[in-house]
C-alpha cells in the first residue's frame, strides 16, 4: 500500500480548527481541511490537505492501493514539533501497512521532515503545492500586517521587544535602572532557554496529559505524581548533603549535591516512563518495546553521570588512587548501555519496517 502524507508542522489544524493529528482517511482530511478553511481561508496548509487528497484520487484512479494522512506537529516548531510528528506516523504505520509514501508539501519548511518519514518506509516523490495571489495584494503593509497575526511570529518578534520595554520602564519609574537592566538580563535568558527547548510546550504537554488521565481514571498520573515526588525528594536528599559539606570547596558541595540526588532523580525518571509504559498498554493492548529501550538509556545515562561525577572528584584529590579502575569501569558499563539502547531502537524500528513486506509477501 502507498500512502500520501500531509504534513502540517505548526499544527495550524489544531490551534485554528480544533483537528487533532493524525487524521487518516480522505473523508476525514477533506473534513480537516474543510473546518481549516472556514476558520482561516488563507491558511496555505488547507490547499496541501486538498491537493493531498486530489494525488490520493489520482492514484486510485490509476489502480493504485493508497491512503492519506495529514500530521500535525506544534505551534513552536523544532524538536517538540518533529517528535510529534514522528510519533503519529508510527500510529499510522501500525494502522495502515503501507511499504511506500509520497509527502505532500506547501512549503520548505515541512520537508525538513523528509529525513523522519524516509527512515519509516521509502518515499517515492514529493509534491509541492504553491498558493498563486494576485499581486496588488502583495505589499509590504499587507504582509507585515498579516505576519504579525500569526501567533508563531509574534511569540518571536513582538514578545520579547514587550519583555524589554516593560522591564527597563518599570525599572526606570522606580529608580532602579540597574537593576531592571539585571532582571531583563535573567528575564531574557530564561526566555530564551524555555523557547529553544521548548519546555513550555513540554509543561502544557505535561498538564493537558495528566488532565486527561485523571478525567479517564489513568494509572499514569499516578505513576507521575509518584516520579515528581521522587525528583522533589532528590532535590531535598542534595540539599542535605550540600549543608553536611559547608567545610569543603564550592566545587565539591555542588558534585556531593548531584551526588545525593542522582539516584533518586534516576528513580523518577524510571517510574515516570513505567506510567507511560502502562498507558499505553491499557490503550493499544500490549506492552511497548519502547520502554526496554527507555530503561536501559536511563540506567545508562546515570551510571555515566555517576562515573564523571566521580571523576571529577578524583581529579580534585577528594577520591584514593585507587578507585581510578572502578571510576573507569562506570564509565565504559554507561557508556555501552547508552549505545546498546541505541542499537536495541534501531532493531525494534527494522524489525516494524520488514513487518508490513513479510505481510504483503
Amino acid at each position: 500500500m502507498r500512502l500520501v502524507v500531509c504534513v502540517d508542522r505548526d499544527d495550524d489544524l489544531g490551534r485554528k480548527a480544533n483537528v487533532a493529528g493524525p487524521v487518516v482517511g480522505r473523508a476525514e482530511a477533506l473534513d480537516a481541511a474543510t473546518r481549516l478553511a472556514i476558520a482561516d481561508p488563507e491558511d496555505s496548509d488547507t490547499n496541501a490537505v486538498f491537493a493531498a487528497v486530489s494525488l490520493l484520487d489520482e492514484l486510485r484512479g490509476a489502480g493504485e492501493d493508497c491512503e492519506v494522512c495529514v500530521l500535525t506537529g506544534s505551534p513552536k516548531v523544532g524538536v517538540l514539533s518533529d517528535r510529534r510528528v514522528a510519533d503519529q506516523f508510527d500510529q499510522v504505520l501500525e494502522r495502515v501497512r503501507a511499504t511506500s509514501a509520497y509527502l505532500v508539501s506547501d512549503g520548505a519548511e515541512d520537508e525538513y521532515l523528509f529525513p523522519i518519514l524516509s527512515s519509516r518506509v521509502r518515499i517515492d516523490g514529493v509534491r509541492r503545492v504553491y498558493v498563486r495571489q494576485s499581486a496588488s495584494i502583495e505589499s509590504t503593509y499587507y504582509t507585515l500586517v498579516r505576519a504579525l497575526k500569526d501567533p508563531k511570529l509574534r511569540a518571536k518578534t513582538v514578545l520579547p521587544f514587550a519583555l524589554v520595554l516593560l522591564t527597563l520602564g518599570i525599572a526606570a519609574a522606580g529608580g532602579v535602572l540597574l537593576w531592571g537592566v539585571i532582571g531583563l538580563a535573567i528575564l531574557l535568558g530564561i526566555y530564551l532557554i524555555f523557547w529553544t527547548f521548548d519546555i513550555d510546550e513540554a509543561i502544557i504537554d505535561s498538564l493537558r496529559s495528566a488532565s486527561t488521565d485523571i478525567r479517564q481514571g489513568s494509572a499514569a498520573f499516578g505513576f507521575g505524581l509518584f516520579a515528581v515526588a521522587l525528583v522533589g525528594a532528590g532535590f531535598l536528599e542534595g540539599y542535605n548533603a550540600y549543608l553536611a559539606q559547608l567545610s569543603s570547596v564550592p566545587l565539591l558541595r555542588i558534585l556531593f549535591f548531584i551526588e545525593a540526588g542522582l539516584i533518586w532523580w534516576i528513580m523518577g525518571a524510571l517510574v515516570w516512563e513505567l506510567g507511560r509504559a502502562v498507558r499505553r498498554t491499557f490503550t493499544r493492548g500490549r506492552f511497548p518495546r519502547t520502554f526496554a529501550v527507555a530503561t536501559v538509556s536511563i540506567l545508562g545515562i546515570g551510571i555515566l553521570s555517576y562515573g564523571i561525577l566521580s571523576l571529577v572528584r578524583y581529579l580534585e584529590n577528594a577520591l584514593p588512587s585507587t578507585s581510578l579502575p572502578v571510576l573507569v569501569a562506570l564509565l565504559g558499563i554507561g557508556l555501552g548501555m547508552i549505545l546498546g539502547a541505541s542499537g536495541l531502537q534501531q532493531y525494534w524500528k527494522s524489525i516494524a519496517r520488514r513487518a508490513p513486506a513479510d505481510t504483503l509477501g
